[in-house]
């Protein structure tokens, strides 16, 4: 990814930058001067900028848990994009998502496609062709301690007990409202260190997902046209190795 230096600012990007700051600093003394002819409105406002800093992100994160778990089937369109500091140009996928409570998940990717993870209720697999050709890695699932490898259900079930939580904004999605909540693991066992999550003001459900891993790479998946409890196909939770595929255990 190019920054502003690499990419160069010209004279009109500067121009632009000169009179965006000449602009705000007006906008300051403005603000000032109206704060100072009316005490009650620059009060009020402060109140507000108060209430916002100290939201409660709990009421917000129970509605999410107590919607997930109604869930038993789900299935969504998902974006991926990833971006890998030590390389740059973030890494965009696509694809199908798949969820059936407690232990079954899956991602099957149109973009690039063939790539697929699996959790079949007893193992994890991953298999990705499309940058590991001609093997599949496979990890068993723990049966306690875990909520398994779910991706929405590891931010949602029991946050109490596994995060601590910070209301950050509201904020508008495709076709509505979500409340924004960061997360961070009080355990060191994750393999990320901090993730922020839109929900859904009308359903709870998560929407979007920005996961700041250990190693400093950024992961944000963001799901549309979800459909809850209306089955999901079995051949989903399944995988099969191809002919000549190595199985990898982990």
């Amino acid at each position: 990814m190019r920054t502003i230096a690499d990419c160069g600012l010209g004279i009109a990007d500067c121009i632009d930058h000169v009179r965006s700051r000449e602009t705000e600093r007006a906008t300051r003394r403005t603000s000032f001067k109206s704060a100072i002819r009316n005490p009650q409105s620059a009060i009020a406002a402060i109140g507000i900028v108060l209430g916002l800093q100290s939201a409660d992100p709990w009421p917000v994160l129970d509605r999410a848990s107590a919607a997930y778990q109604t869930i038993s089937t789900l299935t969504a369109d998902f974006v991926q994009i990833i971006l890998n500091p030590m390389i740059g140009s973030p890494d965009t996928t696509r694809g199908k998502l798949y969820q059936m409570r407690p232990s079954r998940f899956a991602m099957r990717f149109t973009r690039p496609k063939g790539d697929r993870i699996v959790a079949d209720g007893r193992y994890l697999w991953l298999y990705t062709p499309s940058t590991t050709p001609g093997q599949v890695i496979r990890s068993r699932i723990p049966e306690v301690g875990t909520t398994g490898p779910n991706l929405i259900g590891q931010f949602v079930e029991h946050p109490r007990e596994r995060y601590d939580a910070r209301y950050v904004r509201v904020d508008t999605l495709s076709g509505g409202t979500a409340d924004v909540v960061a997360l961070t693991p009080k355990e060191h066992d994750q393999p990320y260190r901090a993730a922020v999550i839109w929900i859904d003001r009308a359903d709870g459900l998560v929407r979007r997902i920005e996961i700041t891993e250990t190693g400093g790479q950024q992961r944000t998946v963001v799901l549309d046209n979800l459909r809850m409890n209306a089955g999901a196909p079995g051949r989903e939770f399944t995988f099969l190795p191809p002919a000549g595929v190595r199985v990898v255990d982990q």
